[in-house]
């Protein structure tokens, strides 16, 4: 069931990391994704990040959505939301609740161009128009 929120921002899509914020954490994060790909707990971080910055095709895919995108980590999403899911994920605000718009299992699953695919056509899919 969709956890109703107090003030959502009306067609927000929210994709959240499954690491903690915070400079250590990066650090920790970004050698981890080098040395260890394999058991690096975060695919959404795996396939849009390069060891340091977000990928630019990414980025620029992000700035081209007909949608407000914000990005949270782990500890960010549970504490502004007060739920735990299984992350990575994204998540859509709509109609004034948050719901699962693509789940870790499906996520887990899919490279980047995947993953761009499905946003845009699940976006459309909800009536909002490529920009």
């Amino acid at each position: 069931m969709a956890k109703q929120v107090e003030q959502p921002q009306e067609g927000t899509l929210i994709f959240v990391y499954n690491a903690d914020a915070g400079l250590w954490n990066m650090a920790l994060d970004a050698m981890h994704k080098v040395f260890s790909p394999k058991t690096y707990p975060c695919h959404l971080c795996a396939i849009t990040y390069g060891p340091v910055s977000m990928r630019k095709q990414w980025r620029k895919f992000i700035e081209q959505l007909p949608i407000e995108v914000r990005f949270l980590h782990k500890d960010e999403w549970e504490q502004e939301f007060g739920r735990k899911d299984a992350l990575p994920a994204a998540f859509l605000v709509e109609k004034r609740e948050v719901e699962v718009f693509l789940a870790k299992a499906q996520m887990d699953q899919m490279d980047l161009a995947q993953l761009q695919e499905y946003v845009r056509q699940q976006l459309q899919q909800k009536g909002f128009s490529p920009a």
